[in-house]
């Protein structure tokens, strides 16, 4: 008995949660959406994105109690993880969003775009990739990204529901005329 309200709550929960799907080309495409809509579209990050930078030489420096060096430098490290919701800002080109996951500050943002090797879903653009890094612009600064942010899509809140048009006439019948 515990094991069918166990189900039944677990059912409710799921189904009371976002529906997430990648967002592709085809849907961007097929809804045409202005930029004063696509503001207010909800997106999700598919994976985690980790930025980093070296930010000043030294020794090292002192967080948390705790002194940190990175190779003698002051490493700055950002990470947006999975499931971050994010704001759409601005086309910079066509098929391209910028989108900002930091609540305070429109400055920071990230490129995204579809990529054809992918099924044109939304994947996390940089200046360039090479060696296993992207280059990437976010507020003023210029960081490094691992290769596996390439592989961050953005997701959207997607329910589908089929509406259907349909128009009913009763007919009133004929009679045969005298």
């Amino acid at each position: 008995m515990k094991s069918i309200f166990f189900a039944i709550a677990v059912v409710m929960l799921t189904s009371c949660g976002p529906s997430l799907r990648y967002y592709t080309k085809e849907i961007n495409d097929s809804y045409g959406w202005t930029p004063e809509q696509l503001q207010k579209v909800q997106f999700y990050l598919s994976e985690d994105i980790i930025l980093y930078r070296n930010a000043t030489n030294g020794e090292g420096y002192v967080e948390e109690g705790k002194i940190r060096s990175v190779n003698g430098h002051k490493s700055e490290e950002i990470i947006i993880k999975q499931g971050t919701k994010g704001v759409f800002l601005f086309s910079p080109k066509d098929n391209q969003y910028a989108i900002s996951f930091d609540e305070n500050d429109n400055s920071k943002y990230l490129v995204f775009g579809p990529s054809p090797k992918v099924r044109d879903r939304y994947v996390l653009l940089a200046k360039e990739w090479s060696n296993r890094n992207g280059k990437v612009t976010y507020g003023e600064e210029v960081y490094s990204t691992p290769a596996t942010s390439a592989f961050a899509y953005l997701m959207v809140d997607y329910k589908s529901q089929d509406k259907v048009s349909r128009s009913r006439t009763v007919a009133g019948g004929r009679r045969v005329s005298k």
